[in-house]
């Protein structure tokens, strides 16, 4: 399971035109899901997510979590970070999981995010043709994958 974390002053997601989705002060989360992962992936991240300490306290230094400063979450499935490009130009998705495994995944990644977090998120839906807009704050972005965990 792979995560890219971004600190957004604002994000907000549209399918067909229609906002479905949308946050200000927070992180905006594309989550990759392949065959192997389980929920005990889902725990890990979603405890680190929650934990990560990169939003600035009083003297400005990146010391506080999304806890601290009662930020909200916007999670976008995205297949692409499962992207194989070892070969050739084209990239391959077959590490990417199917439907059948990375639908229940997801949804208990959304859930467990929101239990951690003490509130609702806000997501795209998975699979749609989604348009991701959002003020990177910062900027910091962060990488995670459950397969490099130490």
């Amino acid at each position: 399971m792979r995560v890219v974390i971004q600190r957004t002053q604002y994000a907000s997601v549209k399918i067909d035109g229609t906002v479905k989705g949308k946050i200000d002060k927070g992180f905006m989360i594309l989550l990759g899901i392949e065959e192997s992962d389980t929920t005990e992936d889902i725990d890990w991240l979603c405890k680190k997510i929650v934990g990560l300490r990169v939003f600035d306290d009083e003297n400005g230094v990146m010391n506080k979590s999304i806890l601290d400063v009662c930020g909200d979450i916007l999670l976008i499935s995205q297949f692409t970070l499962m992207a194989s490009y070892k070969k050739g130009n084209r990239p391959s998705y077959i590490r990417a999981a199917g439907h059948a495994t990375a639908i229940p995944l997801y949804e208990t990644f959304c859930s467990t995010l929101s239990n951690m977090l003490g509130k609702e998120i806000q997501t795209g839906e998975f699979g749609a043709d989604m348009k991701v807009e959002l003020l990177n704050d910062g900027p910091v972005t962060i990488c995670m994958d459950t397969k490099n965990k130490e």
